[in-house]
């Protein structure tokens, strides 16, 4: 029974000492003296802000994309204990001794590292020869501007490491279909494929770019097995299943994972609240919900309320209104109806407060039970501080002459009625009897003598008020509405039931916090759809940057960054690539294009230069390679948004892949002599050494040391359009 015990336990393994050894160099490469610098680099402004907020709990809103990249980022910080206090102010400034300056760098280095041997397996895993392998990773080993990017706070290497895991996850599922399908180890790189997409696609939207890209392969290749007389119906629908499951389902379901995750962890309220919805920030602690905390769930007759513009874009604000008139006449002479004035005001004040009247009943408080508005009935709106009515009438808006003027009616005992009766439709409602609700309503107000729609047309026009107005928002009725705007949306943000009849105790009542229990949680998925809409809407202004460039001016490397300086010596840090991995890179998907157009026109003439297993190579690499850098590079021509570098190195990567291809190729197929064999060699050595030579001619501006002088500086400047950073003596 225990015979088994006689004879040792053997485990053996196969290494590959080309993989190790790359690894071991990528690390060095990437970590080496990375807390070098000891101040802010570049961007390190930007996403060290997010980073403090996380550690701080605090919600944020980043258009720039989804938050998994800068979940890796803060838990850089996490694990070396950082508290998030330091002051994102400022390129160049000394991190305080708080600040973990390692640990924050080190994610991102480790994912540049690791691109190495990834690129040497991709190669590989395209049934290209462990040499050109090899060379596909030193290439991405030498390239100065991944090396850059990867050695700080920055996304961009991140984002390549999950592209590239994507792609060799895929290409190793691909390989094995021929001879173990639905094995463990399929399903492993079929689920990692998927796993991969979603990540690079939760790091930056860029990432999308190549989720795509699989996609279509993975779409060619299921049509080539739909074709294959050997798989069974049953079996193709197994196969069609198992990848919709691991290329859609679980990247979708990552990504929703990517957005819980986040709003778990920042669940305090911050700066950047005022974007959302009222219904959004009561969800979080502090701020908005500390003040709406336990409030009346259910707008009532006799409701005391607050309404918000739900469109808070470039600010939020209120349904306001004061003691002052509009001018008997403006200054382009048009007149008003010198009734009281109307506003949207960026600020909390008492004077935003309402009153929700029952036009049949002159009481202006809660009954017991109190009576729910629902939508479609009609209600006047009483100004909480001045007790006049909302109203709108058949006279142009001071600065929107086309619109009606909105005002609070003030009997000047002439041929001018008043007209303050109001229709609640709930845009968001589930039925034609649902109830308005507090701060989880989106409702439009519905002028019923003109149909007019109660507007906060300021946030379109841009234009505020003159000093008559205080320079705050203009309301207006619209009265040509198809559809709705989200300007003419509001939503009851503080409430309370009204109790007290007299105008002295109810503005008392006015000032006073509001006290009762009902909870307005939204679900996550509520959450997560108005989250997702501000990052994919929201847009910064974007300006000219001093490093901004156009897509044009990458391919040949005509600009750079300058992503940091030292305050008193020589040394700094540029974005520059290594110009002769960039030519050739330009070269070999030149020489690529046109080799394919040739055996194309050939092969149609039914002239085979090549075998048909070397074609099927060539097209194949062509497609991931050739692909991966036109679909992440050619977009950049239709975005209308400030452009940097960094933004070509994903395309840049895949380009890099392509050099070893076509040199391979030339070698097997090309160079059919001896002699040209050998001539090619010894070409292909004298070209990686000059690759070698330019990596360590601006080595010190890659890693910021050592420092040169005000000469040397001058001697790379290679390009006039380069700005090299020289301090005059």
């Amino acid at each position: 029974m225990l015979g088994f015990l006689k004879k040792p336990v053997v485990v053996t393994a196969e290494i590959n000492m080309n993989l190790v050894a790359l690894t071991v160099v990528g690390l060095i490469s990437r970590l080496w003296g990375l807390s070098n610098p000891r101040a802010v680099v570049f961007d390190e402004v930007y996403y060290g802000q997010f980073v403090s907020l996380y550690m701080k709990r605090i919600f944020f809103v980043d258009d720039s994309g989804p938050p998994l990249g800068h979940m890796l980022l803060a838990l850089g910080g996490y694990l070396g204990g950082f508290d998030g206090n330091f002051l994102w102010n400022r390129i160049g400034a000394e991190y305080s001794v708080n600040v973990p300056v390692w640990s924050l760098r080190l994610l991102p280095a480790l994912a540049g590292a690791l691109c190495v041997p990834l690129a040497y397996q991709i190669l590989v895993e395209l049934q290209f020869s462990h040499c050109a392998a090899l060379g596909a990773a030193l290439l991405i080993l030498l390239e100065n501007s991944l090396i850059t990017q990867s050695r700080f706070m920055l996304l961009e290497s991140i984002l390549i490491f999950f592209i590239l895991l994507a792609v060799l996850s895929y290409l190793k599922f691909y390989n094995l279909q021929r001879h173990s399908s639905f094995s463990g180890s399929w399903w492993f790189w079929l689920l990692l494929t998927g796993a991969a997409c979603s990540c690079a696609v939760g790091v930056k939207y860029m990432g999308l770019f190549t989720y795509l890209l699989i996609l279509v392969v993975a779409g060619l290749h299921f049509w080539h097995m739909i074709g294959d007389q050997n798989f069974s119906n049953v079996s193709l629908m197994c196969h069609f299943l198992a990848r919709g499951l691991a290329l859609i389902i679980i990247p979708v379901a990552m990504y929703l994972s990517f957005f819980y995750i986040h709003l778990t962890l920042l669940y305090r309220s911050g700066p950047h609240d005022q974007i959302m919805t009222s219904a959004f920030q009561a969800s979080l602690e502090g701020g908005l919900a500390r003040i709406t905390q336990g409030q009346p769930l259910e707008v009532a007759y006799g409701s005391q309320i607050t309404l918000r513009n739900v469109l808070g874009k470039p600010l939020q604000c209120w349904l306001h209104s004061h003691t002052n008139t509009y001018p008997i006449r403006y200054e382009n002479g048009r007149g008003s109806s010198h009734q009281q004035q109307v506003t949207c005001y960026p600020f909390k004040d008492v004077n935003n407060w309402w009153i929700v009247k029952d036009p049949r009943m002159q009481q202006l408080v809660v009954s017991n039970p109190p009576r729910p508005v629902r939508h479609g009935h009609i209600v006047q709106l009483v100004h909480g501080i001045t007790t006049r009515y909302l109203n709108t009438h058949d006279v142009a808006a001071p600065l929107s002459p086309h619109s009606q003027e909105v005002s609070c009616y003030i009997d000047y005992n002439i041929s001018m009625p008043a007209q303050n009766l109001w229709r609640v439709e709930i845009v968001n409602r589930e039925s034609d009897t649902d109830v308005w609700k507090t701060i989880l309503s989106e409702v439009r107000l519905v002028h019923v003598n003109t149909s007019a729609v109660l507007k906060a047309s300021g946030f379109l026009s841009g234009a505020s008020l003159p000093d008559w107005g205080y320079r705050q928002l203009e309301v207006v009725g619209e009265k040509l509405s198809k559809g709705y705007h989200q300007s003419m949306v509001w939503n009851v943000e503080e409430h309370r039931y009204g109790k007290s009849q007299e105008q002295k105790e109810r503005e008392v009542e006015l000032h006073s916090p509001t006290q009762m229990d009902i909870s307005k949680n939204l679900s996550f998925m509520a959450k997560f759809s108005e989250l997702q809409w501000k990052i994919l809407t929201l847009k910064n202004e974007d300006t000219e940057h001093k490093y901004s460039s156009s897509a044009l001016d990458w391919i040949t490397m005509d600009t750079n960054i300058a992503y940091w300086l030292h305050p008193t010596s020589g040394a700094q840090i540029h974005l520059l690539g290594n110009i002769v991995t960039w030519a050739s890179a330009n070269v070999a998907a030149l020489v690529y294009t046109c080799l394919s157009l040739w055996y194309l026109l050939r092969r149609r003439r039914k002239i085979y230069d090549i075998p048909e297993d070397a074609w099927q190579l060539w097209v194949s690499a062509g497609g991931i390679c050739g692909g991966g850098w036109a679909i992440n590079y050619l977009p950049f021509f239709l975005m209308e948004k400030t452009l940097f570098l960094y933004h070509y190195l994903p395309a840049l990567t895949f380009q890099i892949l392509l050099i070893p291809i076509v040199l391979q190729h030339l070698g097997n197929h090309l160079c059919r002599s001896p002699l040209l064999k050998s001539m090619f060699s010894a070409l292909i050595i004298a070209w990686f050494s000059s690759v070698y030579l330019v990596y360590c001619t601006f080595r010190p501006v890659t890693y910021g040391e050592p420092s040169l002088s005000a000469p040397e500086l001058k001697d790379l400047r290679w390009k006039e359009s380069w700005n090299i950073l020289i301090r005059k003596q």
